[in-house]
Formats: C-alpha cells, sequence, structure tokens
C-alpha cells in the first residue's frame, strides 16, 4: 500500500463531523456507520450468495523464499485458475458455505502444495459459529478446528460483515482523513481524497479494520492472524469496481492478500463477480455430529532407529530426523509449528539424552516445513539452510516483533535477541562454477552431507541431507515412497531432479528418508522413476 498522508492527526477536540480539509476524529461513530449502511444496503442484507470466477493461490508455497530472486513473480503464491466461485453467507447465523474449483490451467507449475493440479479440484470449506469444517470429495466431513477463527473472521472481512460488526461492537472508533493515495486506482484531487477509516475488535482478541472511500462504500477491511511462520499475519481485502446487485451496492472485484505488513503482502483469491443473491436459504447450516463432538488429538512424535545414532521422529503429517554427533545432535527439519517442534524436542532428547540440539537444518522455506524453526533457535541452535532462504528466515521467520496472537517461546522471552546473542546461520551457496559444492557437519565419525537441488519446480532452495556412512538420504517433497500395498506414484518433475542430482553427485544411496511417509529402498525408488538419463537430460528431466 502506498500512502501519503496529506493532513496528520489533529487534537482530539476537533469538531465531529464534515470538516472539508481537515483531519475528523469521529467520538460518535453513529453517523458514519449509518450513512455508510444505508449507501451498501446493509440492513437489507440477511444472507448473501456471491458466484463468479477469477484466480486462487497456495498459501505459504511460493517458488522462492522472498526477494532473493529478483523476481517478483517468482516470490508471490502460486496461482491457480478458479473457473467457479460460490459463497453463501447468513450474517446472524455467523455460518459461511465456500465452494470452488480449481485447476492448473496455463499456470506455470513453479512452487509447492501439490501442483500441478491434475483434472478440476473442488475445495467446500465451511463454518457455522466456532465449528469448521471442510467437504471432502466423498462428501465426509473433515472438522478443521484450527481454522474456526480465520473462517469467522473472513464473514467480518465481507463489505457488509464489516459494517455489522462495527455496528455491534462496542469499541469501534473512525477517523476522516484527506490523503493522496496512489492505491485502490482512485486518484486523489487537490485537496486530497476523503478516505474514512473504521476499527474495532472482535473476540477479545482480533482487530478488525477497513476503510470507506468518498461515496461512503467500503474500500478495503483487513486484519491480523496468528501464524508460525510470519507471526501476526497481514489479511487483506480490496473491493473495487462497485455496481448496483440484487438491489444493494457491491464490488464486481474482490482481492485478497495474504502476507505481512513489515514486507510486501502476497497475492490471495481474487474473485470477479456475476452476480448476488439476496435472502435466499442457504441451505443447512447445523453443525455435523463428527464436527462437534471432535477433539484434537495430541501431537505424537515417534522416534524410529534408522542405524545406530540416527533417529526418524515421526507420528504426524511430517517428519524430523535426528542424527547423534559426539557431543551434540543435528536435527533436520522443524515443521508445522511450535507445537509440534516441543514434541519432537522431547523425543529427540529421550532416544538421544544428555545432548544438545545445535544445529537445525532447514531443507527449504515452505511454510509447513519452516512452522517450527522459532522454537529450535529459542534453544541456541545454529540454522543450516540455502542462502537463498536467509533473508526470510532472518527479517521475517525471527523478527523479534511481538506476536500478540499467538505469542510462542521467542516472542515470550526473546531469549536468543538479548544484547548480541542474534540467530546464527550456516548457509550453503552453490555456484554455476561449483555445481558439487556441499555443506558438511561432522564431528570425523559420523558427517552429514548437505547438497542443494538445481532445477527444480518445486522450489530454488532445496536441499537434501545425505549421510554416507549409513548411506541415507533425506528429502522434502521431492520424493515419498510409496506404503506397503498401495500404488506406485507416477514419476514427476521433482522426482527425475532428485534421480539427476544422485547420480551428478556420486551418491551412494541405500535407503530414502522422506519428510512426509516411511522410508524406502533406492532400487524401489530407481523402479518408479528409472534410471538417470531414462527421462531426457538436464536437472530436471521431463515432467
Amino acid at each position: 500500500m502506498k500512502v501519503r498522508l496529506l493532513v496528520v492527526l489533529a487534537l482530539l477536540a476537533l469538531t465531529v463531523g464534515t470538516a472539508g480539509a481537515q483531519t475528523v476524529v469521529h467520538q460518535d461513530v453513529r453517523p458514519v456507520l449509518q450513512a455508510a449502511a444505508a449507501a451498501m444496503g446493509v440492513n437489507n442484507v440477511k444472507t448473501i450468495q456471491i458466484t463468479g470466477s477469477g484466480t486462487t493461490r497456495i498459501l505459504g508455497q511460493s517458488y522462492a523464499p522472498g526477494s532473493n530472486s529478483g523476481n517478483v513473480a517468482d516470490e508471490d503464491f502460486p496461482p491457480l485458475d478458479m473457473p467457479s466461485y460460490i459463497r453463501v453467507i447468513d450474517y446472524d447465523a455467523k455460518f459461511s458455505r465456500e465452494e470452488l474449483t480449481r485447476r492448473q490451467g496455463n499456470r506455470p507449475a513453479r512452487g509447492g502444495g501439490g501442483i500441478p493440479i491434475q483434472g478440476d479440484q473442488r475445495q467446500i470449506f465451511v463454518n457455522s459459529g466456532n465449528y469448521a469444517w471442510n467437504v471432502n470429495a466423498d462428501n465426509s466431513m473433515a472438522p478443521q478446528p484450527a481454522l474456526a477463527d480465520q473462517r469467522l473472521l473472513e464473514i467480518y472481512l465481507t463489505p457488509h460483515g464489516f459494517l455489522k460488526g462495527a455496528m455491534e461492537a462496542e469499541d469501534t472508533k473512525a477517523v476522516t482523513l484527506m490523503m493522496a493515495a496512489e492505491d485502490m486506482g482512485k486518484q486523489a484531487g487537490p485537496g486530497g481524497r476523503k478516505v474514512t477509516y473504521i476499527s474495532y475488535t472482535v473476540f477479545g482478541k482480533y482487530k478488525i479494520s477497513g476503510s470507506l472511500d468518498d461515496q461512503n462504500l467500503v474500500e478495503r477491511t483487513f486484519t491480523w492472524l496468528g501464524n508460525p511462520v510470519m507471526g501476526d499475519l497481514f489479511w487483506q481485502w480490496d473491493y473495487t469496481q462497485y455496481r448496483d446487485m440484487a438491489g444493494i451496492k457491491f464490488p464486481g472485484l474482490l482481492h485478497a492478500h495474504w502476507g505481512n505488513i513489515r514486507a510486501e503482502p502476497h497475492h490471495g483469491i481474487e474473485i470477479r463477480v456475476s452476480n448476488i443473491a439476496l435472502n435466499t436459504p442457504v441451505g443447512p447450516t447445523a453443525v455435523p455430529d463428527n464436527v462437534r463432538n471432535f477433539t484434537p488429538p495430541p501431537v505424537r512424535a515417534e522416534g524410529q532407529q534408522l542405524a545406530p545414532g540416527v533417529w526418524l521422529i515421526g507420528g504426524g503429517s511430517h517428519n524430523s530426523v535426528a542424527v547423534e554427533f559426539r557431543d551434540h545432535i543435528a536435527v533436520i527439519e522443524a515443521p508445522l509449528n511450535e507445537e509440534r517442534s516441543l514434541a519432537v524436542i522431547r523425543e529427540v532428547q529421550r532416544v538421544i539424552p544428555n545432548k544438545p540440539i545445535r544445529y537445525l537444518v532447514v531443507t527449504h522455506h515452505h511454510w509447513d516445513h519452516s512452522g517450527g524453526i522459532r522454537t529450535y533457535v529459542a534453544q541456541g541452535a545454529i540454522l543450516v539452510t540455502h542462502q537463498a532462504n536467509r533473508t526470510f528466515l532472518d527479517s521475517l521467520v525471527l523478527d523479534p516483533s511481538p506476536r500478540t496472537i499467538d505469542p510462542d517461546i521467542l516472542s515470550t522471552f526473546y531469549p536468543r535477541f538479548a544484547g548480541d546473542r542474534l540467530p546464527v546461520f550456516e548457509t550453503i551457496n552453490p555456484r554455476t562454477s561449483q555445481i558439487k559444492s556441499k555443506f558438511v557437519l561432522s564431528d570425523g565419525d559420523r558427517s552429514i552431507e548437505l547438497h542443494a537441488v538445481p532445477g527444480l519446480n518445486h522450489t530454488s532452495d532445496m536441499l537434501i541431507a545425505y549421510l554416507p556412512k549409513e548411506k541415507l538420504l533425506v528429502n522434502a517433497d521431492l520424493y515419498g515412497p510409496p506404503a506397503q500395498g498401495a500404488q506406485p506414484p507416477m514419476p514427476n518433475q521433482s522426482m527425475t531432479t532428485l534421480r539427476n542430482t544422485i547420480a551428478r553427485l556420486g551418491l551412494d544411496v541405500a535407503r530414502h528418508v522422506p519428510l512426509h511417509g516411511q522410508p524406502g529402498t533406492h532400487e524401489q525408488f530407481l523402479s518408479i522413476v528409472g534410471a538417470a538419463g531414462a527421462a531426457g537430460g538436464g536437472p530436471g528431466g521431463n515432467q
């Protein structure tokens, strides 16, 4: 957002009301809300159905980590075509059902999150009050308690939901500013452009803010969500191209940003609205029994010995690997969140007692693989990662700013940000002229070789870990051996790139240790992906 104030806030004793080019602090917000409600037709909206199409993106799965590649397109979240979108909201019941179809289309298959998408994928996201769930392809209901707050906040972030929430809240505040604005596609005149900001709190925890233009139409709403990678994650919606629909004013273009206030926000979903319907039945709003009665299971971290002193720490959707050295431990990967990291650390200390975790290897920047990093930094671990990942980790993930929504150990106690005790990095910076360069952790007996994997579509900063003594290769997201009795996966670009990298580096691999799933043999891997060169030359092979 590029905004420059023409007139700064004056004394709170400024006269309430319209003041031309003055800044007005509204001590009584009722006239502001009443004018906006009348312009938007808020009192006529009990339920709404929004139909459209557009694009959607995969949160936290960008190809490049932050501003290192110099290519903004690479840094954004991966886009997908969205040929259909339908959302129904019952504002009084705090109910929402969002159904969309996404497909790869002609979008580049760069980034994570399961792309390239094969065919059309339907997604259905529902919330009712404090409950959230997804509807699976077989129409079963999958509870999503961790997303309940976010989905409820999304109702407040809609144009009409924002004003309804402002009228219900007890702490609503408003200020009218004359601004020179370069955003929202609206030009400011010689005296500036009148923008009224409104802010209030919901659930005693979340700040909801937004702005009205000089026609009293909601042009932007935003809030902050707790996120293990980014902390207080900025969540913004922009509303443009207003027109008369179903007897009210409604924007023709809805555009989300999912990012961080300290950095350029990433783009999110964009909806081109074809039509809306008001006050029609929204279908059953009852919470399914399995959702209402669902209790999240405790986080499980279970050690599985791969070789003397080498342990796979599984028990969930993501794994870590602990490697014992003479006087310390190295852990490969800190996925998901602090709760997961604390469970993994407890299990590591159980299977390898009385040694500190000195190193944490971070394979790549994707958010599901980075959410538990801060827990290790709080305990003094040195981070080992790709050079391209350092700025992202140092300036955003490890930013010492307070985390007000979901505080963690690091933000609460700051043990590594006191004085000169800052996070310590060891980075791998492969160059074209040194393509076989590697980073080695060793105590003279056991070693971990860390190699970059160039040529991937999945991410630009991927590392693999190779233990030469044990002939183990650890990878994230590139290859997961099929479960016993399951059909082998079809070879893809990540698998062929991994195969070609193994051959180029001359690694003697016996077993593959994935950070999703269970280990498997190298013979099984080659039977699936083929021998090096069979699928074409170059680091990427064929897709």
